[in-house]
C-alpha cells in the first residue's frame, strides 16, 4: 500500500525577541499554515481567537499583527518538529521528526515558561525536547478544530494561564 506521506522540512522561522517570557510550540504546521507561511493559518484552527480572548484584544487578522501581538504579549510561538514525513495536517501521521533546536530561543530570551499546544505536542516535546532542556511544559487543550470537544469559551479559560507568566 502506498504511503502519501511526504518529507517536509519546517517552513517558518520562530517568532521571539529577547523580551519574550513564553514560549508556545505546537507540533508543525497544518497544510494551510504552510501554504500562507504562518503560524495557525487554517481558519478554523482557534489559536489567535483564543489568544485574542485571553488579552481582551482584537483578533490579529494579518502576518503582520500576528507578529506584533506575538511580540508586544511577550510570547515566543514556534514548533517542536523541524522536519518530519507527514500525510497533509495529520499529526497522527508523523513519522521520522527531528527536533527543532530550542537553543536558538532560549539562549536570547528569558522564557519563564514552556506550553505545548495539544498532546501531540507535548509528546514530540518529551520524546525530543525534554531529554536536551530538562525543561517541562505544560500542555494547554489544542486549539486545532479537530478539538471539537473544547468551545471556544473552555479554551480560553485554560489558556489564561500563559497571560499569568508574563
Amino acid at each position: 500500500m502506498e504511503t502519501k506521506r511526504k518529507r517536509i522540512q519546517h517552513p517558518i522561522a520562530p517568532i521571539y525577541d529577547k523580551n519574550s517570557s513564553v514560549l508556545i510550540l505546537g507540533s508543525f504546521p497544518s497544510v494551510k499554515s504552510r501554504e500562507e507561511g504562518f503560524f495557525y493559518g487554517h481558519p478554523q484552527n482557534r489559536f489567535w481567537r483564543v489568544l485574542a480572548a485571553v488579552f481582551e484584544t482584537d483578533v490579529p487578522a494579518t502576518i503582520q499583527e500576528k507578529k506584533e501581538f506575538l511580540i508586544t504579549h511577550r510570547i515566543a510561538v514556534w514548533d517542536v518538529i523541524a522536519s518530519c514525513d507527514i500525510e497533509g495536517s495529520s499529526d497522527s501521521s508523523i513519522r521520522n521528526a527531528v527536533p527543532n533546536d530550542l537553543g536558538i530561543i532560549l539562549e536570547t530570551a528569558d522564557i519563564q515558561q514552556i506550553y505545548v499546544n495539544g498532546k501531540k505536542a507535548e509528546q514530540m516535546y518529551r520524546k525530543y525536547q525534554y531529554p536536551q532542556l530538562n525543561r517541562e511544559a505544560i500542555c494547554l487543550p489544542s486549539t486545532s478544530p479537530a478539538n471539537a470537544a473544547w468551545n471556544l469559551e473552555r479554551l480560553k479559560v485554560e489558556w489564561a494561564q500563559i497571560r499569568a507568566e508574563r
